[in-house]
């Protein structure tokens, strides 16, 4: 599993102008099972996806296809997150 923390690189103006578009590309990796969870960094400086890809190079080809990547809206730093403990709700997440 891996923790995608989005830093925008450029002001909120330009970033609203991707925004759909990177909405849609989400949605997508949503509906492949690639993502759990996302939502915006507050302040609103950048954005957290949290990923179940298994593969880090399958990860990082999937995130060249993000808009925000496309356009250089974004910088992205991956983290591989190892689950161990979660709430009853989160079970499914903790590493076999």
């Amino acid at each position: 599993m891996y923790i995608i923390s989005l830093t925008y690189k450029v002001d909120t103006e330009t970033v609203d102008k991707y925004l759909n578009d990177h909405v849609e590309y989400l949605k997508e990796q949503y509906s492949l099972g690639n993502f759990l969870a996302s939502g915006r960094k507050v302040p609103r400086t950048g954005g957290i996806i949290l990923s179940n890809i298994n593969n880090l190079n399958t990860l990082e080809e999937v995130l060249k296809a993000d808009p925000f990547n496309k356009n250089e809206i974004a910088d992205y730093n991956i983290t591989e997150f190892i689950p161990s403990m979660t709430c009853k709700d989160l079970n499914f997440l903790i590493a076999k």
